[in-house]
């Protein structure tokens, strides 16, 4: 008895922590110090919940830093391998536009039951989801709106993300669940593309290989996932932009991909392909418009500089039209009628040097 009870004791004491070699520095966390973070994991502290597990603020180093504690719900299933692929697919990469992890912990709590959790750089702005839809909740937040040019800058961030991910990396890696509860937002409103727990990670044999048929089942959350996904086709970069066009249009529309309107063949991508050609901007969300009239009067009550109040709205219509455009044709049902997404990024890039002005600089 006692000779079990000391390796029991030697397993936890091995299970204590898990450390990483993060940007060179050893960085080192047990159960016990996120506990302590997170005022033990309190209902206060928490931030979001996902399909395997509720994330939380933390403070570490005595107040100094704050941080995002993902605690993996054990219990459910495809949460374990969810922690591994996740682990493996951020460990080696590093980009602006992605969330970055600080170290996990695989150990066992206090009663004996395994933890595993991942701790990442906290984002003060929430996720897109909560700006794109403040009264989702019943609760309206009169100050989570995004304007035209912060819209248009989240979304080159994250169709930097993905360029990244896709065409630069040791290793291509597809994201698989691209939306807005995915994309936190920092204090510059920066867009950093999070949650990697279902995300592939291709060999060059893998990715040449996309009519195969898939294993794994159906990749990613309802309305963003790829038609040839429900077919069996193989998870793809192409997955990923399918995923991308829909968001776009979310963004610039209002409308979820899951709304009541969308049923049966008719779906987000149709309804802002058919505004295309009947008139786009009778699917612009409503808030975008009033935030962007009530820019344009300041600016002609200010300067001339800029030009009329009507060259301003056609500069906006034009953007708007370019942006729902790229959204269409990256959500095209086949994947390759899809753009690639380095095309998507100079694209985005060249919409907002048109919708500034020549010369202009201006935030996000």
């Amino acid at each position: 008895m006692i000779f079990l009870l000391i390796i029991w004791r030697r397993k936890k004491e091995k299970k204590e922590s898990t450390s990483f070699f993060i940007e060179g520095r050893h960085f080192k966390i047990s159960y016990a110090q996120l506990l302590k973070a997170t005022n033990g994991f309190s209902f206060a502290n928490l931030i979001g919940v996902g399909s395997f597990g509720s994330v939380y603020k933390g403070v570490l180093n005595h107040g100094e830093t704050i941080v995002a504690v993902k605690v993996l719900n054990i219990q459910q299933r495809g949460a374990s391998k969810s922690f591994m692929v996740e682990c493996e697919s951020l460990r080696n990469i590093r980009h602006r536009n992605l969330v970055r992890i600080l170290t996990s912990c695989s150990s066992i709590d206090f009663e004996g039951n395994d933890f595993k959790a991942l701790v990442y750089e906290f984002m003060p702005n929430g996720n897109l989801e909560r700006w794109l839809h403040p009264h989702a909740n019943g609760i309206q937040d009169e100050q989570r709106h995004l304007n035209l040019i912060q819209r248009l800058s989240i979304a080159i961030d994250i169709a930097t993300a993905l360029d990244y991910l896709h065409h630069h990396c040791p290793t291509q890696i597809v994201h698989c669940d691209l939306k807005p509860s995915n994309i936190l937002l920092d204090n510059d409103l920066t867009a950093h593309l999070s949650d990697f727990g279902i995300s592939r990670i291709l060999s060059k044999a893998t990715s040449c290989s996309q009519n195969h048929t898939s294993s794994i089942g159906i990749k990613g959350s309802i309305g963003y996932i790829p038609p040839e996904y429900g077919a069996g086709v193989d998870v793809s970069p192409h997955g990923d932009i399918y995923s991308y066009g829909i968001l776009l249009l979310e963004m610039f529309t209002g409308k979820r991909p899951t709304h009541e309107m969308f049923k049966d063949d008719f779906n987000l991508h149709c309804w802002a392909e058919m505004a295309l050609r009947d008139g786009m901007m009778a699917v612009i969300d409503p808030s975008l418009l009033s935030l962007e009239e009530d820019e344009e009067k300041e600016a002609t009550t200010i300067t001339n500089i800029t030009g009329s109040r009507r060259c301003m709205q056609d500069r906006v219509q034009e953007c708007l039209n370019s942006i729902i455009r790229i959204g269409v044709v990256c959500s095209a049902e086949s994947p390759w009628d899809r753009m690639d997404i380095n095309d998507v990024v100079k694209e985005l890039h060249l919409i907002r040097v048109i919708y500034l002005g020549v010369g202009t600089h201006r935030g996000r």
